[in-house]
């Protein structure tokens, strides 16, 4: 039996594996060239298809951008928001939480954060606005995480809540590049890490306040 032509796809291969492999291969691309830097001829060559075959899948460049960018930033998004959620009295801290939940939602992808993080986008395009789209809804939540943290601590300044914001964000960015430099790591040895880190800055911190 012959396979209907718009299911079919190249050597093959169904149309939708070949899908996820150029996906798989874009986001690559794009999360380690960015945007500006990364070519459809590129991934293309990368999967073993044809420039028209891949244009005839997903578009335009910006098209299969988009197609990269819109799954691992929903999946960030519902990431953030249950571990923000959970309540448990036996669960981690919000923080470790949510970067166990970062690390589950990035496995496998690593360089999807850097698509969304990426500084590359031609201004004003639909790329841009739709990547800032997530990072503004992750930077709400986050706001509202370290709010809460500083109002739990007797602080209440603004300008420290949105300070913390913009530390948390460099830290997420630090971390998933240092997991990238290391792909032996599991996000459950990240979220590990992740936590022996954090009390020994609070250690660190302490027995500065001891000194004084």
């Amino acid at each position: 039996m012959t396979t209907p032509s718009s299911k079919a796809g190249t050597k093959g291969v169904p149309r939708a594996d070949r899908e996820q492999q150029i996906l798989a291969a874009a986001t690559e691309e794009f999360g380690r060239h960015g945007y500006e830097a990364t070519t459809v001829a590129a991934i293309a060559v990368r999967v073993g298809v044809t420039k028209p075959l891949l244009h005839q899948y997903f578009g335009s460049k910006q098209d299969l951008y988009l197609a990269c960018l819109e799954p691992i930033g929903d999946q960030l998004l519902d990431a953030i928001r249950t571990a923000m959620a959970a309540h448990d009295t036996d669960a981690p801290p919000t923080p470790l939480r949510v970067m166990t939940g970062l690390f589950t939602a990035l496995d496998g992808r690593r360089e999807a954060w850097f698509v969304l993080y990426d500084p590359t986008l031609p201004p004003g395009s639909d790329a841009a606005r739709r990547a800032a789209y997530y990072r503004d809804a992750i930077d709400d939540l986050a706001a509202t995480g370290t709010a809460a943290l500083l109002h739990t601590a007797g602080t209440t300044d603004p300008l420290d809540a949105d300070a913390l914001t913009y530390a948390w964000r460099g830290l997420c960015t630090a971390l998933v590049r240092w997991w990238i430099n290391h792909p032996d790591q599991s996000p459950e040895a990240m979220t590990r890490r992740c936590a022996r880190l954090t009390e020994a800055a609070h250690a660190i911190l302490a027995a500065g306040d001891d000194d004084t």
